[in-house]
């Protein structure tokens, strides 16, 4: 069964809509292994949802890590499968994985043997609350390697026009991961009630699973992994060129997190719940930016296949298209955090106190929607012509000026809703301003064709 989507002829909206939608369903699918987790560990308390919020940080950060491999290999591989070279394609495929490889042992190595000091960061204040979140970072820690392999597959994958098959994999991924976590979180028959510890288990479990149905489907691949031996050595000149589009995307994606570790130390000022709704909130709020970014996965293989084509125009025109579509569901995201906060929230913490904290994050952080998606949709085609400096570089310094907007905002009458108008700003910021830089990119590269 043909299951690639044609990137360089045929109907643009087409194209993008195939390939495009499998990614998107990943993307909320991927999100919802963490909201799995929320809904049910929100039943236990707002600890135990604030030591998997703590935690879950270096999870976030792992996604930074492994970009230094997936960016650079995506873009690359997209770009030689267009130009027709399939066996040079799985060499850069080659190498990606190698660097995933790599990163996966040494970043789980880290959590695993400096988990205290690693939660001791956010100032936590319960002693059960940081026991639990020890415990549930050694845990994801260990399974570190299937994470960083699954976010690689996955974008190698979708690379090459196919889409559906990730999203059948990460699927039933969430469907093991459902059905694992009451059990193994609350205990049933001879199976006790691991808590926390259990949710992390169900996780890693799932991602296991995933790993090995994408190792299936490889083994039988054709087009691209029948070029790729991970025996042989990596070529360093490949690993160099994937670096270098890799690095710039990579610090902007390494840095968000840590910036956002310092905001949350911020916030647990606020006590354990403040922690927990961040936590809470930001699961919620990644229904507009994960697909966000399954979309900018699209746009990027898209742009990187027909550029290295020689294809500008269509490039170009897949890029308005997917403004527009990016366009619309932002506004709806919007709509949908700021009119219906209370029993969105709710359904994760059922908790009268904590509910009002809740609210005011999602209606605050629900006016930054638009732009944040924007941000995420316009740096992906950015990558795909190969360039993530500049996106880079927007990204990291408005995201810094979250830290001393947080300590000014926070010390004023806002209080805690300081800290989230802080995020807000900060979004709405980097959004206006790489939509407008890609414009001056468009105007380079037209100016450059047509010379």
């Amino acid at each position: 069964m043909h299951k690639r989507v044609d990137l360089l002829n045929g109907s643009i909206p087409k194209a993008l809509t195939q390939l495009a939608l499998p990614i998107m369903a990943t993307s909320l699918i991927q999100m919802a292994y963490n909201l799995t987790d929320m809904i049910w560990i929100g039943r236990i308390g707002a600890g135990a949802v604030a030591a998997i919020g703590a935690a879950g940080m270096f999870m976030w950060l792992s996604s930074g890590l492994v970009t230094l491999a997936r960016m650079g290999g995506q873009v690359k591989v997209a770009q030689t499968l267009g130009a027709g070279d399939a066996p040079r394609a799985g060499k850069y495929a080659q190498c990606t994985l190698q660097m995933g490889l790599l990163f996966a042992v040494l970043y789980s190595l880290f959590l695993v043997f400096c988990t205290g000091p690693l939660i001791g960061f956010f100032n936590l204040n319960g002693a059960e609350v940081i026991a639990n979140a020890q415990s549930y970072l050694r845990i994801v820690g260990l399974g570190m390697i299937f994470t960083f392999i699954n976010q690689i597959l996955t974008a190698l994958i979708t690379t090459t026009g196919n889409s559906k098959t990730p999203f059948i994999i990460t699927t039933v991924g969430l469907a093991v991961n459902i059905v694992m976590d009451p059990v193994l979180i609350f205990g049933i028959g001879v199976i006790p009630a691991l808590g926390v510890a259990g949710a992390a288990i169900a996780t890693v479990g799932a991602q296991i699973i995933v790993t090995v149905l994408f190792l299936r489907y490889i083994s039988s691949d054709t087009h691209l992994f029948c070029h790729v031996n991970l025996r042989k050595k990596p070529d360093m000149q490949l690993v160099a060129e994937i670096t270098k589009i890799s690095l710039p995307a990579t610090l902007q994606n390494v840095l968000f997190p840590l910036i956002a570790m310092v905001v949350a130390r911020f916030v647990a000022g606020f006590g354990d719940a403040a922690v927990a709704v961040q936590k809470v909130g930001s699961q919620i709020e990644s229904i507009s930016w994960m697909t966000a970014d399954g979309f900018a996965m699209a746009i990027n293989s898209f742009i990187a296949q027909n550029y290295g084509a020689n294809n500008y125009a269509r490039a170009k025109k897949g890029y308005y298209i997917s403004l527009g579509i990016m366009t619309l569901w932002g506004v709806f995201c919007t709509a949908v955090l700021i009119f219906f906060a209370a029993p969105i929230f709710g359904f994760f913490i059922p908790d009268t106190s904590v509910l009002p904290m809740g609210i005011d994050y999602l209606v605050i952080l629900g006016y930054s929607q638009l732009f944040m998606c924007y941000e995420i949709m316009v740096s992906g085609a950015f990558a795909g012509f190969g360039k993530t400096l500049v996106p880079a570089i927007v990204g990291v310094s408005c995201t810094a000026l979250r830290i001393p907007m947080v300590a000014v905002l926070s010390a004023t009458a806002l209080g805690l809703c300081g800290v989230w108008w802080s995020l807000t700003i900060s979004s709405i910021l980097k959004g206006t301003i790489i939509f407008l830089l890609f414009f001056v990119l468009l105007a380079k590269l037209e100016k450059a064709n047509k010379g």
